[in-house]
C-alpha cells in the first residue's frame, strides 16, 4: 500500500520524464531538419526559417482550439448547461470539490446520453467546464461521482488542457516539417559542397522526415495517458477516498455502450474511452501505444493500492 502523496510524487515524476524526453525529441528533430533543409535550399537560415514557418501555422491552429475549446467541443456534443434544481447531486457535488480544492466552479453541461462518461475542457480554471453525460449521473450513486467530478477537477488544477495544447503545437510543427521536407527532397538540392557531413544530415533528414511524426505522436498519447493517472491520483488527494472512483471506474468498463456524441478529435477529453474499444493479446498490447487512455485495470490496479 501506497499512500496519496506518494502515488501522486510517483507519477508527477513518470510524467516529468515523458514530458521532458518529448521536449529533447522535438529540439532534436527541428535541429535535424533544420538543418537538411538549410542543405536543400543552399541558403543557411531557409531551415530555420521553415522551422518558424511551421510553428506560427500548428501554433495558430492550436491556439484557436486552446482558446475556443470549450465553445468548440460543447457544440460539437450538444451540451446543454445543468440546472442547480434539476441536476442537485452533479451541481452540488462540483461546489463542494470547487470550494475544497479552492477553485472557482466551473461551468457544468450535461450531454443527453445513457453512455456513461465526462470531460474536464477549458484554457484555464477561470474558463474551466465540466461535462457529463446523463448517463454517468444516473448510474452512478453520490460517491462514486463525487470521485469522477474530482478526477476532472484536477484536470482542470494542473492545467492539463494547456499543457496538451502547447504538445499539440510542438507534434504539428513536426508533422509539418517532415512532410514538407520529403516533398522538397524530390526536387534535387543545391551543391554547398557539404560533403560527407551534408550526406548525412540528408539521410537523417529524410528518417527523421519519416518517422519523427509517428514518434511524436506517440509521445503525446504516452504523456496523455500519464496525465489521467495524475488525475486518479488526484481525485483520491481531494476527495481522501479511493474506493468511490474505483467503483466508478469499475462501472464505466463494465458498460459497453459507445458514447455517441464523441469524435476522434474530443476522444482524449473523457475519463475513459467513449469508443469501448478492446484489445486483446499481442495486438491489444500494441494497440495500447495508440490509446490516450490507460487500461482501466491499470488504473483500478494503482487506486486499489492507495486503499
Amino acid at each position: 500500500m501506497i499512500n496519496i502523496y506518494e502515488a501522486k510524487a510517483k507519477n508527477q515524476q513518470k510524467s516529468l520524464v515523458v514530458v521532458v524526453f518529448f521536449f529533447i525529441f522535438v529540439g532534436l528533430c527541428i535541429y535535424i531538419l533544420g538543418r537538411a533543409f538549410a542543405i536543400y535550399t543552399g541558403y543557411e537560415p531557409g531551415g530555420l526559417g521553415f522551422v518558424g514557418i511551421a510553428l506560427v501555422i500548428s501554433g495558430m491552429m492550436s491556439f484557436t482550439g486552446y482558446y475556443f475549446s470549450d465553445r468548440i467541443i460543447l457544440t460539437i456534443s450538444g451540451a446543454r448547461e445543468a440546472d442547480r434544481k434539476k441536476d442537485f447531486n452533479f451541481y452540488t457535488i462540483a461546489e463542494n470539490l470547487s470550494l475544497a480544492t479552492g477553485l472557482p466552479k466551473p461551468k457544468l453541461y450535461l450531454i443527453e446520453d445513457s453512455a456513461p462518461n465526462a470531460f474536464a475542457t477549458g484554457r484555464d480554471p477561470e474558463h474551466a467546464v465540466i461535462c457529463a453525460t446523463t448517463g454517468l449521473i444516473e448510474k452512478l450513486n453520490r460517491t462514486e461521482l463525487e470521485g469522477v467530478i474530482a478526477h476532472e477537477i484536477t484536470h482542470i488544477r494542473d492545467y492539463d488542457t494547456r499543457l496538451m495544447s502547447v504538445v499539440s503545437v510542438l507534434v504539428g510543427v513536426v508533422a509539418l516539417l517532415g512532410d514538407w521536407f520529403l516533398r522538397v527532397s524530390f526536387r534535387g538540392r543545391r551543391d554547398k559542397g557539404e560533403g560527407n557531413l551534408g550526406a548525412i544530415m540528408i539521410i537523417l533528414g529524410l528518417l527523421f522526415a519519416i518517422l519523427s511524426p509517428l514518434i511524436a505522436q506517440l509521445i503525446q498519447l504516452a504523456i496523455s495517458r500519464r496525465r489521467e493517472f495524475m488525475a486518479d491520483a488526484g481525485s483520491v488527494e481531494v476527495t481522501r477516498q479511493p474506493d468511490g472512483l474505483i467503483s466508478a471506474l469499475k462501472k464505466l468498463a463494465a458498460d459497453y455502450e459507445p458514447l455517441e456524441a464523441a469524435n476522434k478529435a474530443t476522444a482524449h477529453l473523457y475519463i475513459i474511452n467513449p469508443f469501448k474499444e478492446k484489445g486483446h493479446g499481442s495486438v491489444g498490447i500494441f494497440a495500447n501505444l495508440f490509446n490516450t487512455h490507460p487500461p482501466l485495470d491499470e488504473r483500478i490496479k494503482a487506486l486499489e493500492a492507495m486503499t
